[in-house]
């Protein structure tokens, strides 16, 4: 996918049996690139052994090193949502093209995101004409909560995990998003890494892998109320 005059793409790793009947796509955060959560695939193989994985590069390259989603300086509410709304497009073209080269419907995309990939996932996955199976966010934020739809009955289920010892997105933003999105119908279950900076630990790691095989086996079911709860 063309965003500007790069093309959109980054590392893959095919389905460990068979072929793909899901499509794992894991967005980096800032200053990142697809290699940096790429290495997560592996981990979930056993869980998701039909799963096709793929981390695109974001966009814009850093000033300095890595890539980008949107340019950000702070966590101003306004300057993330510009963010985020002017990165959509190109991810939703990057999901519909690896999609439609797997021979996969819609239904079964399954976001995860880390720290700004985080806030282009749950932005992005709420607003898909056909919502994809599950969310994960690591370290994130949910951005523009003001504009949600009403997500009752069609929302993908959502994990949300986060260090307490994150200095760069404070573990409130965990709380705060996890409020928002149950307010709109979204199914939502978090963890707290303790002791943890903005990374993921194998506790968060072990969670989102059993998290994601639990939405390709069919065990959520579509919400019509507020649902906020802890796992692990």
């Amino acid at each position: 996918m063309v965003f500007g005059q790069r093309q959109l793409s980054g590392p893959r790793l095919p389905p460990a049996k068979g072929s793909a009947t899901h499509l794992v796509v894991l967005c980096h955060g800032y200053g990142a690139d697809g290699n940096d959560l790429i290495g997560l695939a592996p981990h979930w193989q056993r869980l998701l052994p039909t799963a096709a994985f793929v981390a695109p590069n974001a966009p814009e390259r850093c000033p300095g090193a890595g890539y980008q989603w949107f340019p950000i300086s702070r966590l101003d509410p306004q300057e993330v949502r510009r963010g985020v709304e002017a990165a959509s497009t190109a991810l939703n073209s990057f999901l519909d093209a690896e999609l439609a080269r797997l021979g996969l419907s819609p239904d079964r995309l399954m976001l995860v995101g880390f720290s700004q990939g985080t806030m282009l996932s749950l932005h992005v996955g709420f607003r898909r004409t056909t919502r994809p199976a599950a969310i994960v966010g690591y370290s994130g934020m949910l951005a523009a909560p003001e504009t949600l739809p009403d997500l009752r009955g069609d929302a993908p289920p959502v994990l949300l995990v986060h260090g307490d010892a994150d200095t760069m997105i404070p573990v409130q933003a965990l709380f705060a998003a996890a409020t928002a999105l149950g307010r709109a119908g979204v199914s939502v279950q978090w963890h707290v890494s303790l002791g943890i900076p903005h990374s993921i630990d194998p506790a968060g790691l072990q969670l989102g892998g059993t998290f994601l095989s639990m939405a390709v086996r069919g065990r959520f079911r579509p919400v019509t109320g507020e649902i906020s709860c802890p796992v692990g």
